[in-house]
């Protein structure tokens, strides 16, 4: 598998900005990787979201990625909960759902349609690949979210000079804008259900997913509840786990099955 580390300038971020990408296009022919039955399809993309405080990595997905013949593209979200802030050069929202698609779609010739463009994350990422997925559901197939930072209604009318142990009121307002309509604009992932919903669009499949003892659990639960009143498809599932990686790891694993397996081919 090729691993590469790549670096372009960002018109949304205003600076040259780094992302990685593994390539599953290196044969051992000698170990029969040749005969793949999955190389007969269109290589395929995820695009993995990191969380607070993170940055890119593979979750170590390489396997599967070869397996299922899955390029995996790592950006770097810094902590601007993939959305497009108020200052210059924060534009993430559209850094991750059109420039750096449009990048990987020029430079590679893959995830040129939905169904071969996943999307997936973790806490702050998690939030991030079900609003990207849902601002662009042209471009993404599928969402995966885990443990997903889905903050909105907590963040709601939060005041100046207030801190929740997290973060500021400077920064979630950097974020998210005014926190006293946070709850009626594009930030919300909800707002942009409703749309979607209304306008007859397809809705991208979601695959949501938190630990029983995740502080984040109620907030998840309320989204799924929220998808079930509008009818809106999706798996969610939740099993022991807190917020940490012995939850993650091997959930990020089912949610790769279930974006990129085959049974017909399988």
């Amino acid at each position: 598998m090729a691993n590469l580390s790549i670096e372009m300038y960002s018109n949304c971020l205003r600076r040259p900005v780094s992302f990685k990408v593994f390539l599953p296009n290196d044969l051992r022919m000698d170990a029969g990787e040749d005969k793949n039955p999955y190389l007969n399809r269109p290589m395929k993309a995820l695009f993995i979201l990191h969380g607070y405080s993170g940055a890119a990595e593979s979750w170590g997905l390489e396997g599967l990625a070869k397996q299922y013949n899955v390029a995996l593209v790592m950006p770097n979200g810094e902590n601007g909960f993939y959305l497009n802030g108020q200052a210059t050069g924060h534009r993430y929202q559209s850094f991750i759902g059109e420039e750096l698609v449009d990048y990987v779609r020029r430079a590679f010739g893959i995830a040129l349609r939905p169904e071969d463009t996943g999307i997936v994350g973790l806490s702050m990422g998690g939030f991030g690949a079900l609003h990207t997925a849902l601002a662009y559901p042209e471009t993404f197939g599928k969402a995966g979210a885990m443990s997903s930072a889905l903050i909105v209604h907590g963040i709601a009318h939060m005041k100046e000079g207030a801190d929740n142990g997290i973060a500021n009121y400077d920064y979630y307002r950097e974020c998210f804008g005014d926190l006293e309509t946070v709850e009626e604009r594009d930030v919300n992932p909800e707002v942009l259900v409703r749309r979607l919903k209304n306008e007859g669009r397809t809705i991208p499949a979601i695959y949501q997913c938190c630990g029983t003892e995740d502080f984040l659990l109620g907030a998840n639960r309320e989204f799924h509840a929220f998808l079930d009143s509008l009818e809106v498809e999706h798996i969610y599932e939740e099993s022991p786990g807190v917020h940490d990686w012995g939850f993650w790891g091997p959930n990020s694993q089912i949610i790769f099955r279930w974006m990129f397996e085959d049974k017909a081919i399988g």
